[in-house]
């Protein structure tokens, strides 16, 4: 079976609260500078170390402005690009290397096994409904290649009470009052008058694999990207030096796939294989 390329009636719909988010083009400088580095150059450690040689072919599923293509283009991959965001799509369409196109990881726009990689370093933090992430997943196990890797990301379920905590915001009722209800079912509801993060769903590290399951795919493993480094006041100024940000990635690559540590991450990776 070929995949049909479906018409934009067809096409799941994308919460215009987060489109109006992302349109503001805050995330390519989030992950470029202060600790969002950190998630950055963790996420890049974890899938040198997990992806094919290059040349391969990935898609990039939600890949934003390109910042991680982009670099994946200099390693030699074959590198696509599906948003639905335009502003994102003019960005990474200008990067050498990278072809970007409107769509949503609910119905991607490819053919069945065209990828040796799928990547969805984003998606699933948008799709609150269990559902619609299975399905972005179903999507993600049909356009990969047998044998190919999907490697889904996930915002951990206590990440933004710690992210108050460190920057001493929980201590205002009402983000306290926010980030408690996030803590108790997940769902990260819109709020304009907070500053917060838009429409959400914050994950126990058990749901991935749960849910690469039911879209058929194989688990391999789970890397919390930040650690722990994340919550921790000095971690920008490591980062800003070259001996102490190695000696940072270094430490976190050591507890990287801990289980009684992964929750305390404030993203995680789960790495899925299609079955030959």
């Amino acid at each position: 079976m070929t995949n049909e390329t479906k018409t934009p009636e067809q096409q799941p719909a994308v919460r215009a609260e987060i489109l109006a988010y992302y349109a503001e083009g805050k995330e390519d400088a989030r992950l470029r500078q202060g600790t969002g580095r950190l998630e950055f150059w963790r996420t890049q450690d974890v899938l040198r170390r997990l992806l094919p040689d290059a040349p391969a072919r990935v898609l990039d599923v939600g890949g934003g402005s390109g910042v991680h293509a982009q670099w994946l283009a200099r390693d030699g991959y074959e590198v696509d690009l599906v948003d639905p965001v335009p502003l994102h799509l003019e960005q990474a369409a200008r990067l050498p290397g990278v072809t970007a196109r409107p769509g949503d990881a609910r119905a991607l726009p490819a053919a069945d096994a065209s990828y040796d990689v799928v990547l969805l370093l984003g998606p699933l933090y948008h799709l609150p409904e269990r559902p619609d992430r299975v399905r972005a997943l179903a999507e993600a196990h049909r356009v990969v290649r047998p044998g190919g890797l999907v490697v889904a990301a996930t915002i951990n379920r206590f990440a933004q009470l710690h992210d108050l905590l460190r920057e001493e915001r929980y201590f205002t009722p009402l983000y306290r009052e926010r980030a408690d209800a996030v803590a108790v079912d997940g769902r990260h509801r819109y709020d304009p008058e907070d500053g917060l993060f838009t429409v959400a769903y914050f994950a126990r590290p058990d749901e991935p694999p749960a849910e690469l399951a039911d879209a058929g795919l194989t688990v391999e493993g789970q890397y919390g990207v930040e650690g722990v480094a994340w919550l921790m006041g000095g971690v920008e100024d490591w980062l800003d030096d070259p001996e102490h940000r190695e000696a940072v990635l270094a430490a976190t690559r050591r507890t990287e796939s801990e289980p009684t540590l992964l929750g305390a991450s404030g993203h995680l990776l789960t790495v899925g294989r299609r079955l030959p």
